[in-house]
């Protein structure tokens, strides 16, 4: 685990390197800020096809809360830690994403953090019981290739599919807990076919 510093306080990235590395996946976790079994599953199974991974546990949730902050410090934190980390891995695909809270995150900055992908696992479409408050907006501010995984149950919505974004269905509800092997093997799959 390392310490990197933001403007709205210090990241923990758990950083698993690919030697050699054809690209980098950084993952942000759930609303919690404590990453989920899926996250790991999917980082083991991405660092075996070679491509490193980070895991960031933002600023909020390193300083002890369990909330994320409103408006955009997530979003400029989870920017910093990306720019350091190309500092130190030097220049390779970037890839961004995470679970729930942590892929629109994902999503609301692969422009400006120059992700050629998006992964979403567990993509929380609207509040459970609101789907009058949709959160499609943050989904479809990630243009590039994108890939959501949602379980079938998830009391959060499913998001529809689109040009450049593929929707799987497994399984399960929005802990994605089952099929972590389909799940693992379709991102390593849709992350082969992006580089």
């Amino acid at each position: 685990m390392r310490t990197i510093e933001t403007t709205r306080g210090p990241a923990e990235v758990d950083l698993r390197l690919a030697e050699p590395s054809r690209g980098l996946l950084v993952l942000g976790p759930g609303a919690s800020g404590k990453p989920f079994h899926d996250l790991f599953s999917v980082a083991d199974a991405v660092q075996a096809a070679g491509i490193s991974v980070a895991i960031v546990t933002p600023p909020y949730a390193v300083a002890g809360r369990r909330i994320p902050p409103r408006g955009s410090a997530t979003d400029e934190a989870f920017i910093q830690v990306i720019a350091a980390l190309q500092e130190e891995l030097g220049d390779q695909p970037l890839i961004t994403g995470g679970r729930s809270y942590g892929s629109r995150v994902a999503c609301r900055t692969a422009s400006e953090a120059g992700s050629v992908g998006v992964l979403c696992l567990a993509f929380p479409l609207h509040p459970p019981g609101k789907p009058e408050q949709s959160r499609l907006g943050d989904l479809e501010a990630a243009t590039v290739a994108t890939l959501v995984i949602q379980g079938r149950s998830d009391a959060f919505g499913c998001p529809p599919g689109a040009e450049h974004r593929r929707v799987l269905v497994v399984d399960g509800d929005h802990s994605l807990k089952k099929d972590h092997d389909r799940i693992a093997s379709t991102v390593v799959e849709w992350l082969d076919d992006l580089l």
